[in-house]
């Protein structure tokens, strides 16, 4: 009987006419020719830098870098290391791309819900808006914001001052710096405190809703925890801060703290030129949601903010988060665009001045590609688990 079942099996063809042995061999040549020619990169580029005298390896981010940086989060001096260098410039990368991503997303929605406004002047205003910045290039309207806008303000004895305490000028605008004094702990943990209670609250509010149908008013008892517990915090520890005014010497301000026009000018550049984008992204999220829903809504005599809060946006969100996502990495690349006015980002302080004055081009190079590689790697990461909580749910 086996016999007979093996009689009428087709024969296996030879190895060269087997698709699994042909595709195996392709993929292992492909495989081997990449290989190859990232070998032969390599070792071209090792042969071209020894050839001319450029060391290689990273010894160079513990050699000082002889230069200043004019806005850093951390300590820096000229005696500082390349590595100092380097961090000082992912700093401010992050510290302009993490603002930028959040001013976007605020203008984004405010725009993308304003273009479906049943005013017509609100509706139109919005769609000049958005079709006029998206149109335009990022680049030249960083140059608006630096040259046209900005950079043509007075001079600091000039400065327009508010209350002899914030003044505006081509040098940036100041502000009073403030100065945490010991017992201030106390504040940040009654600030920690009150965020972990609003998010136990919020989903308490949540149960609370599905199973009685009764609404808590979230977020006005989350305002008054968050303002309230580092209030209480600071009238029990006597407010254990004080206050660095800035002051005009010679030709500048001295003291308290700074928004530099050129940071000031990559903020306003990437967050209104991204937020154009997002609020098409938006407007076209809330046009998915079926129409039935608002006029559902309306039947059960919810208000109209109440029905866009509640019912519109929550499914707009499915559509809106993953284009979202890509306007989020757009931004974050674009920053690099800062070495257009000098703002000491990463790829100025770092890709550049550093490059230029050590020469190790592939160290420096793959450091920075690495980040930008990381930073877009963290945010997907981050929209696609945001992205899967609110995923319909079937029950």
């Amino acid at each position: 009987m086996s016999a007979q079942i093996d009689s009428s099996r087709p024969a296996k063809p030879p190895a060269w006419r087997d698709p699994n042995v042909t595709a195996m061999f392709f993929q292992v040549l492909v495989l081997s020719l990449v290989l190859y020619v990232i070998y032969t990169l390599i070792n071209n580029t090792m042969m071209n830098l020894a050839a001319r005298g450029i060391a290689s390896g990273f010894d160079f981010l513990s050699t000082s870098s002889g230069f200043s940086i004019s806005e850093t989060l951390i300590e820096y001096d000229e005696s500082s290391s390349y590595g100092r260098v380097f961090w000082v410039g992912l700093m401010n990368t992050l510290l302009v791309s993490f603002l930028g991503i959040m001013l976007a997303t605020v203008l984004g929605f405010i725009m993308g819900v304003a273009r479906l406004s049943s005013n017509w002047i609100v509706a139109k205003i919005a769609m000049i808006y958005v079709d006029t910045l998206r149109n335009i290039p990022l680049l030249l309207q960083l140059f608006f914001w630096y040259f046209a806008v900005l950079r043509p303000l007075p001079k600091p004895k000039a400065a327009i001052d508010w209350f002899d305490s914030i003044f505006l000028s081509n040098r940036g605008l100041y502000m009073p710096k403030p100065i945490f004094e010991s017992g201030f702990g106390l504040i940040w943990a009654a600030l920690i405190v009150a965020i972990i209670g609003i998010f136990f609250m919020r989903r308490w509010a949540k149960k609370r809703q599905e199973k009685t149908g009764e609404q808590f008013p979230v977020l006005l008892t989350s305002l008054g925890i968050i303002i309230g517990m580092p209030l209480l915090a600071a009238i029990i520890t006597g407010f254990p801060m004080s206050w660095d005014f800035p002051e005009l010497k010679g030709f500048n301000f001295k003291g308290g703290m700074v928004l530099t026009p050129e940071f000031c000018s990559l903020l306003f550049a990437l967050s209104i030129y991204t937020s154009s984008f997002i609020a098409e992204i938006v407007r076209s999220g809330i046009m998915a949601v079926n129409k039935g829903q608002t006029e559902a809504a309306y039947a059960l005599g919810l208000r109209p903010n109440l029905t866009t809060r509640l019912i519109i946006i929550p499914q707009a969100l499915r559509v809106i988060i993953p284009p979202l996502t890509s306007q989020y990495l757009n931004l974050t690349k674009n920053s690099s665009l800062a070495a257009a006015i000098a703002y000491p980002d990463l790829v100025a302080v770092f890709a550049g001045t550093t490059l230029n004055q050590t020469g190790q081009a592939v160290e420096i190079m793959a450091m920075t590609l690495s980040v930008y590689l990381g930073l877009s790697l963290l945010i997907s990461t981050l929209m696609n688990w945001y992205n899967a909580r609110m995923a319909l749910v079937e029950r």
